[in-house]
C-alpha cells in the first residue's frame, strides 16, 4: 500500500513517538513575525536557551506595519516597539530578518515562497494561521501558537498528534470569470467551516493540476478556514519551475538532488485517504460571503439566506450573521453598497492578482465615495507591479497603492474600518470586527470581484461588469 504526501512527509519528519500519543515532529522551517513571537523570545531568555538551529528560522514584519508610510519611528507607539523588538531578537540569536530595510520585507506567507524557503517535503510552522499556504509547495505546513513558537526556537522540533488526509478533487473546467478564491469559497461552504477538523487536505485534480503556483497558493491559504490544520498539493513541473532560481533554492547540481527528493514526496497513485471529495470546476461560481464566517457563502446570484429556509440547526447562525451585517434576509446579495474596496492579504496579493485584475481595470474609475485601496504583499510583489506598470493603472483608476503588508486583512495597523463600514475584500476571514472596527463588515470575494465593487459601488457580477467572457474568448 501507499503513502499520502502527508503521511510521507510525517514519518521523515517523525523524531520519536510520546506517551500522550502524539509525535515528536522536528520543524525543517520556521517562519516569524513580529506579533506571536517576542512572548516565545522572553520566554527563551528566561530559560536561558538559545534558538537551536537559527539557519532553518526566517522573520519578517508584516501585521503591524503602515503601509502608507515606512518612517520610523511609526506614529503607533505599540507598533514601532514591536519592530524594534523583532529586529532586537532577530540579531541577538542569529536569525535572517527580511526587515523594511532590506527590499525583501512583506507578508510572512508570500515572503517565504517567493524567497524559495518554501521547499517541497518539508514541515514548516509559523506563529500564524495562515501558515496552511505553504502547503501548495507539497510541504506539511500549520500555524502554532506563542508556546510552539517558544519550543521550535529552542528545540527544533514541536509535540503534535497526526492528522487524518482528505483528498479534494476538483475536475473539468472553471468557467470564466471564476478563479481559485471562489474554488476555496466554494469547498468551504460545502463541506464546512468544522468540515475538515482533524484533518490535512490534499488538493487534486485536472483544476489543480492547471493552476499555477499562486493560484495554489490562494486555496492552500484558506484550508484552516475550512477547519483543516493543512492543506497541500502535491509538488509537479509547475513547482519546481515556480522554485527554480529562487534566492534560497538549491543551486547547481544540488537542484537536480533536490527535485529528485521532492518527486519521491508526492504521494502514491496507490495510497489510502481517510476520506475522498469530488467537485466539477463547471459548477463553481464566482462565489462571495454573505455572514460572519467563510462559510456562509453564496453565488453571486443567489439571495442572501433567511432563516426560515435553513435546517433549525442553523437558524440562530444566520439571524446573528444578518443583524451583523446589516442585509435583509432574501434579498439578492448583487447590489449591496460598498463602503471600502480592499485588495491584498495572503490571500490575494501576489503579481498574478494584480496583473489579472489591472487588464480589467484599465480605462475604469473607482465609483464616488468609495475608498479603495491595492496592497502587493511583498516588497518583490510591489516592484514586479512598478516595472509592469500596474501600479499605474491601479492610481489611474482611483485606487491607493499601498507599500506591503498585512493592511486591512487583520487591521493590526492604520488600515482599519471605521463604523460600520462595509468592505469588499480579498482576504480570507470575515469575521466580526476583523477588519478593525468592532461593527465594520466583510464580504470576502475574488480580487477582480473586488475590483468590479469598486467600480460600481456595490457588490457585482465581474463578469457583467468586465464583460469577462467576451475578452476571454477575444
Amino acid at each position: 500500500m501507499g503513502k499520502t504526501l502527508f503521511e510521507k512527509v510525517w514519518d521523515a519528519h517523525a523524531v520519536r513517538d510520546l506517551a500522550n500519543g502524539q509525535t515528536q515532529l522536528l520543524i525543517a522551517t520556521h517562519l516569524i513575525h513580529e506579533v506571536t513571537s517576542p512572548q516565545a523570545f522572553g520566554m527563551l531568555r528566561d530559560l536561558g536557551l538559545k534558538v537551536a538551529h537559527p539557519e532553518r528560522t526566517f522573520a519578517t514584519v508584516d501585521h503591524i506595519v503602515p503601509t502608507d508610510q515606512r518612517t520610523e519611528p511609526f506614529s503607533d507607539p505599540l507598533a514601532d516597539a514591536m519592530i524594534r523588538e523583532l529586529r532586537r531578537n532577530c540579531e541577538e540569536f542569529g536569525i535572517t530578518y527580511f526587515d523594511i530595510r532590506s527590499g525583501r520585507q512583506g507578508i510572512v506567507h508570500i515572503v517565504g515562497p517567493e524567497q524559495g524557503i518554501t521547499q517541497p517535503g518539508t514541515t514548516i510552522a509559523c506563529g500564524d494561521s495562515h501558515t496552511s499556504t505553504h502547503g501548495a509547495f507539497g510541504a506539511v505546513a500549520f500555524g502554532i501558537g506563542t508556546t510552539q513558537i517558544r519550543d521550535v526556537l529552542a528545540t527544533q522540533t514541536m509535540a503534535m498528534g497526526k492528522l487524518k488526509v482528505r483528498r479534494i478533487n476538483v475536475d473539468g473546467r472553471l468557467r470564466p470569470g471564476v478563479y481559485a478564491k471562489d474554488v476555496i469559497l466554494h469547498i468551504i461552504r460545502t463541506l464546512g467551516v468544522n468540515g475538515g477538523t482533524g484533518y490535512a487536505y490534499e488538493y487534486g485534480g485536472e483544476v489543480f493540476d492547471r493552476f499555477s503556483m499562486e493560484e495554489r497558493m490562494t486555496v492552500c491559504n484558506m484550508s484552516i478556514e475550512g477547519g483543516a490544520r493543512a492543506g497541500y498539493v502535491n509538488p509537479d513541473e509547475t513547482t519546481y519551475a515556480y522554485l527554480k532560481g529562487r534566492p534560497y533554492s538549491p543551486k547547481g547540481a544540488a537542484w537536480e538532488e533536490a527535485v529528485e527528493r521532492w518527486r519521491s514526496f508526492a504521494s502514491d497513485a496507490d495510497c489510502s485517504y481517510d476520506d475522498v471529495v469530488h467537485f466539477r470546476a463547471e459548477d463553481i461560481p464566482p462565489t462571495v460571503t454573505w455572514g460572519i464566517n467563510p462559510g456562509q457563502g453564496i453565488s453571486i446570484d443567489e439571495r442572501v439566506p433567511s432563516p426560515d429556509t435553513v435546517p433549525a440547526e442553523e437558524r440562530e447562525a444566520v439571524e446573528e450573521a444578518l443583524a451583523y451585517m446589516k442585509l435583509p434576509a432574501g434579498r439578492p446579495i448583487k447590489g449591496t453598497p460598498i463602503d471600502v474596496a480592499f485588495l491584498g492579504s495572503c490571500t490575494n496579493a501576489r503579481l498574478s492578482d494584480f496583473v489579472e485584475v489591472s487588464k480589467y481595470l484599465k480605462g475604469r474609475r473607482v465609483a464616488s465615495g468609495i475608498k479603495a485601496i491595492a496592497v502587493p504583499g511583498s516588497m518583490g510583489v510591489d516592484l514586479l507591479c512598478k516595472e509592469m506598470g500596474l501600479d499605474e493603472i491601479f492610481r489611474e483608476a482611483g485606487f491607493e497603492w499601498r507599500e506591503a503588508g498585512c493592511s486591512m486583512c487583520l487591521a493590526m495597523n492604520p488600515d482599519k474600518l471605521i463604523g460600520d463600514q462595509l468592505c469588499a475584500s480579498s482576504s480570507n476571514r470575515n469575521f466580526k470586527g476583523r477588519q478593525g472596527s468592532p461593527t465594520g463588515r466583510t464580504i470576502l470575494m475574488s480580487p477582480l470581484m473586488v475590483a468590479a465593487a469598486a467600480v460600481t459601488g456595490e457588490v457585482s457580477d465581474a463578469r457583467e461588469i468586465f464583460e469577462v467572457e467576451e475578452l476571454v474568448e477575444a
